[in-house]
């Protein structure tokens, strides 16, 4: 019997080294062997299965990516209409797996806990920068996509001052900020947008111009999710469209392009717009993921021996634990405004 180990949705630095935990415990603690499944669910379904021994996971902690590939297939509307819960377990028991370590995000471990509703043996790991899952204080991942987002910013304020410009630095966050927020308290910028807060443009000049009164070259960062809220209090979409993704969902980007051009003509300012995108989510994990994702490995590997379907691992505090998948992904975690608050003390 062997344990079948997936990566699904978004990637992100430190799915290696959850791997990488995961096979290394588990060989040497439980004797237990493992399959690789490639692409996410996609792998599941079409029999895209191979081999995952001890010696295919050194090193692999400081490896970025996955070296199991990923997609954004469903388990449930699956490919050519094949998929569902009898489709997978077909593939695990021709490949004698006992078990699943799905390890992704909002949308994979909603998919992996409707497969453990209906019987399937899946236990669940948490995975994304943007930090939203509401069942773990932190995913791995996002404290490498706020470093990297943090050093970027330092990098272009040192042209933003030279120039005498503003900038505005658009980071990822669909729904929620916790990116936009921590790299842009620990980079020094003048305002931060999220999603959870709409504020005015006249709001966003004031912190401008106040930044530009003492000598300084404004730096605005902002969520690709942010809104703008008019003098109606109404929401606006600034950003153009871009079509739909693989999953159906509004293709984000932009608002930093929309929104450079208005703050410049409201403050008569040059500014210029950058968008990091899929930088924040490339490279090596930093030293607190890595660590993050092997503890997560281990943890996932127990939960499975432990027969805890239906489970995610996830961290509380310093410590541990499972959660039920069905709770973790309930509910988006999003930025409390009181946090947002401490950090628009500093704005302007």
């Amino acid at each position: 019997m062997s344990i079948g180990i997936l990566t699904s949705g978004g990637d992100c630095p430190g799915l290696n080294a959850v791997i990488r935990g995961a096979v290394m415990k588990g060989d040497k603690i439980y004797e237990q062997e493992f399959a690789g499944i490639r692409d996410g669910w996609r792998g599941l379904i079409v029999d895209d299965v191979f081999s995952l021994p001890r010696r295919r996971v050194r090193g692999l902690s400081k490896e970025g990516g996955t070296i199991l590939g990923t997609s954004r297939t469903h388990p449930y509307n699956g490919i050519d209409g094949v998929g569902g819960p009898d489709a997978i377990r077909a593939v695990m028991e021709r490949h004698g797996m006992e078990g699943i370590i799905a390890i992704g995000g909002e949308g994979t471990l909603s998919g992996a806990a409707r497969l453990a509703a209906d019987g399937l043996p899946i236990v669940g790991v948490p995975k994304t920068i943007d930090n939203d899952l509401s069942g773990t204080d932190y995913t791995f991942g996002f404290d490498t996509a706020v470093s990297i987002a943090t050093e970027s910013i330092d990098r272009l304020r040192t042209t933003t001052e030279a120039h005498h410009r503003c900038m505005v630095v658009e980071v990822m966050g669909r729904h929620v900020g916790w990116i936009a927020l921590h790299a842009g308290l620990a980079s020094g910028a003048h305002a931060i947008l999220i999603p959870e807060v709409s504020v005015t443009l006249e709001q966003i000049t004031e912190w401008v111009l106040l930044t530009q009164a003492r000598g300084r070259a404004p730096v605005v960062v902002v969520s690709e999710g942010f809104q703008l809220k008019n003098d109606k209090g109404e929401l606006e979409d600034i950003a153009a469209e871009r079509g739909l993704d693989a999953a159906g969902r509004p293709r984000l980007g932009g608002i930093g392009e929309a929104l450079a051009p208005l703050i410049e003509r409201s403050t008569g300012i040059e500014t210029r717009a950058a968008t990091l995108g899929h930088l924040q989510r490339g490279g090596v994990p930093t030293a607190y993921d890595r660590v993050l994702a092997t503890r997560f490995g281990h943890a996932a590997i127990d939960a499975v021996m432990q027969r805890k379907w239906g489970q995610m691992v996830a961290l509380s505090g310093i410590d541990i634990v499972t959660v039920p998948m069905a709770e973790a992904t309930k509910e988006l975690k999003t930025v409390p405004r009181k946090q947002w608050d401490e950090a628009a003390v500093l704005f302007g």
